[in-house]
């Protein structure tokens, strides 16, 4: 992540969603440019359209309608251009399948979603905080859920 910001791509059916996620942003002091998408057919039309600009990280919601979370993971892990975007699943569900599913298909972290303001800002200035250069080179099961 060499540029003066870090850029967030959020794909999320859910306006009060995508409103709490945003303002959850404006509160952390790291620079950053976050746009948002409103469901996964729009995600991929982004990501197609603007190659030379990918997202340092995107955070993805997996219930989207049209197109699902999952489907946009395994079309996004086929795109040789987004190989160093750092994907973050961004999930009402704790479903231990759609964690290991998500793990499996190539996702480097899971959240769920908190419905605390606070919380919220604390798990996105730990996610954008992270290193990814290094991370995705060391995959763990064990660190995948990220919680606080």
């Amino acid at each position: 992540m060499s540029k003066d910001f870090i850029h967030v791509l959020l794909a999320d059916d859910d306006e009060d969603d995508r409103i709490f996620f945003q303002d959850a942003f404006k509160e952390i002091k790291i620079k950053t440019v976050v746009e948002t998408v409103n469901d996964g057919v729009e995600l991929m039309a982004y990501l197609r359209k603007y190659t030379s600009k990918s997202p340092n990280i995107l955070f993805l919601d997996l219930n989207m309608p049209r197109k699902s979370g999952l489907e946009c993971l395994e079309e996004i892990k086929l795109m040789d251009h987004l190989g160093e975007m750092a994907i973050a699943i961004y999930s009402t569900s704790a479903s231990e399948e759609d964690i290991e599913e998500t793990f499996v298909k190539g996702a480097n972290v899971y959240i769920k979603k908190p419905s605390n303001f606070n919380t919220l800002i604390k798990i996105l200035e730990q996610v954008i905080t992270i290193n990814w250069q290094y991370q995705t080179s060391g995959l763990n099961r064990d660190t995948y859920l990220l919680s606080l």
